[in-house]
């Protein structure tokens, strides 16, 4: 019997070696996610175990909460303690998670030169906004969306394209999956948020109780960065919704 898999094709070798470097430390320090086990690496391609699952929907988003608290806890212990959010963290073999501040910031400007920033004052808002939540434990980040959630019939939870990590504020990762849900389906009330929020801290702080600190100020913070930085996806990939409101790029009717 052939088990079923996934092979993923990249441009360049060391997206590979970066892929799978990114796997293996999530096995290690975050081991809360389930991954798909990695079984073939190939020059310009890694090859995975198939996951037949669904993606993620609103009501998942608790459970889902909890095990990204649990996740960064996880590796805040083990990992992450000693490093700083703005300064990449650097494995032995050179291939580094990217540091919170410089590619945003990156984005931030290039959403400027596409228009879905009105003018630089907004940028430089922005950018204050950005340097401002640049504090306290660090975590990781890795796009969480309710693409990247597969859900089998079981109930087992598996979490995949984990090729492109970065460090991020606790926190910051649970508001890209509550903003990329609302994207996908629309509004989610407010004690849905709450709800989570509270599953979150609660989770990363059976670590250590300064993990599990999160406001919803601080969550409202984070969802102001990721309207602005995921705008170019708006009806795009499934989020098909206008939560967050989708910015007019300049010069358009």
């Amino acid at each position: 019997m052939t088990l079923p898999y996934f092979t993923k094709r990249y441009e360049a070798p060391g997206l590979v070696a970066a892929a799978a470097r990114h796997h293996a430390w999530l096995a290690q320090h975050a081991q809360p996610l389930r991954l798909p086990a990695l079984t073939v690496i190939g020059p310009t391609s890694l090859t995975y175990e198939w996951i037949d699952g669904r993606p993620a929907r609103p009501e998942d988003l608790p459970a889902l909460a909890a095990m990204l608290g649990d996740a960064h806890g996880a590796a805040w212990t083990t990992d992450l303690r000693p490093t700083s959010l703005n300064t990449p963290h650097r494995f032995r073999d050179g291939i580094a998670l990217g540091d919170y501040i410089g590619p945003r910031q990156t984005a931030l400007r290039r959403r400027l030169k596409q228009g879905y920033l009105p003018d630089r004052g907004a940028l430089h808002a922005m950018l204050a906004l950005l340097k401002k939540s640049a504090e306290g434990p660090t975590a990781f980040y890795k796009d969480s969306n309710p693409r990247n959630f597969l859900i089998t019939e079981a109930g087992d939870v598996y979490t995949v394209d984990t090729d492109d990590l970065t460090l991020a504020p606790m926190g910051y990762d649970l508001a890209k999956l509550i903003a990329t849900l609302i994207l996908t389906h629309g509004p989610l009330p407010t004690p849905a948020i709450d709800s989570a929020l509270h599953a979150y801290n609660t989770a990363a702080e059976r670590h250590d109780p300064r993990l599990g600190t999160t406001d919803r100020e601080r969550i409202d913070d984070f969802l102001a960065l990721h309207a602005v930085l995921t705008a170019p996806y708006a009806g795009r990939n499934g989020y098909r919704c206008s939560w967050p409101p989708r910015p007019r790029p300049q010069g358009s009717a």
